[in-house]
This record gives structure tokens, C-alpha cells and sequence, in this order.
């Protein structure tokens, strides 16, 4: 894979940072679903017609853009949404560097799927250390649902 940062986390879930053209080609030969970018389109390292290249090879595509400096709950939620709908499928989770998406997934896996820190510190350990916005965001979900994300059922 051409993406930095790439970890599989479940054998059914990968991350990373943004995938290119050639990435976005192979994912089907892996299994892959879908795919859920969590980057802005105006990241630096953006792939031009993304949603298009991954819908045309017939895998799912969710976008939600989280703005670097201002993550916000709504944001996790729909993000938790997103996995809970593609539950039973192969996902790819990006943004541009795998550091959005990792804090994504440690908090998923706290919250949602109720691991304790060590467990769920797989990816971010390995990416980064995060940042003062970002070490904020984890502790306010944290705080915002002390006994764990509700899961609601996805519409069938």
C-alpha cells in the first residue's frame, strides 16, 4: 500500500493515512467493502475523485470530514454509525495520516466496543501521541459517555 500509516486492527477493519489511486484499486482484491475517509477535501494530500474511484469499483463510500482543529462529538457519533451500519462487512478507515482515524478507533474501541486503554491505545500508539485538541476530544467522549456509546440498531 502506498498510504503511510497503514494498520490492520481487526480482520475486518484496516487504517491509515490517504490511499492513493492504486490503493483505492487493490482494496477489492482484499475484501474490502468499503471505505470511510475521515480527511477533509481540501487536505493537502487529498485524491481528487475518491468517493468516484471507490464506488466505481462497487465498494461503499462514507465521507466525514473532522476538521483537524476542531473535532466534535457529532462527528464520533456518526463515525460509530458508520462502523455499526457496515457491521458483518471489510472497511478501510482513512484520513491523511492516520492520526484523525486513530483517535477515531481508540475511542471506538473504549467506548463501543468496551476494551481497556492498552487494548484500544492499537493503532494510535503506533502513529502518534496526541496532541493537545486532540488528548481534549478523548477525554470530553470519554467524559460524554461513561458507560459506553449506545449502540442503537442499524436500520435493516
Amino acid at each position: 500500500m502506498d498510504a503511510e500509516n497503514t494498520h490492520e486492527v481487526f480482520d475486518w477493519l484496516w487504517s491509515s493515512g490517504q490511499l492513493s489511486a492504486r490503493d483505492i484499486d487493490e482494496l477489492p482484491g482484499l475484501g474490502v467493502e468499503a471505505v470511510v475517509n475521515l480527511a477533509l477535501p481540501t487536505s493537502s494530500n487529498a485524491l481528487t475523485g475518491e468517493a468516484e474511484r471507490v464506488t466505481g469499483h462497487g465498494m461503499t463510500y462514507v465521507h466525514i470530514p473532522v476538521v483537524w482543529e476542531r473535532p466534535e462529538l457529532g462527528q464520533l457519533e456518526q463515525f460509530f454509525g458508520a462502523l455499526q451500519a457496515l457491521r458483518g462487512r471489510k472497511v478501510w478507515v482513512h484520513c491523511a495520516m492516520n492520526m484523525r482515524v486513530s483517535a477515531f478507533l481508540y475511542l471506538y474501541r473504549r467506548l463501543h466496543l468496551g476494551e481497556d486503554h492498552e487494548a484500544a491505545m492499537h493503532p494510535m500508539r503506533a502513529v502518534w501521541i496526541p496532541n493537545e485538541t486532540w488528548q481534549a476530544f478523548i477525554e470530553q467522549a470519554i467524559a460524554a459517555y461513561p458507560h459506553g456509546f449506545p449502540v442503537r440498531a442499524a436500520a435493516r
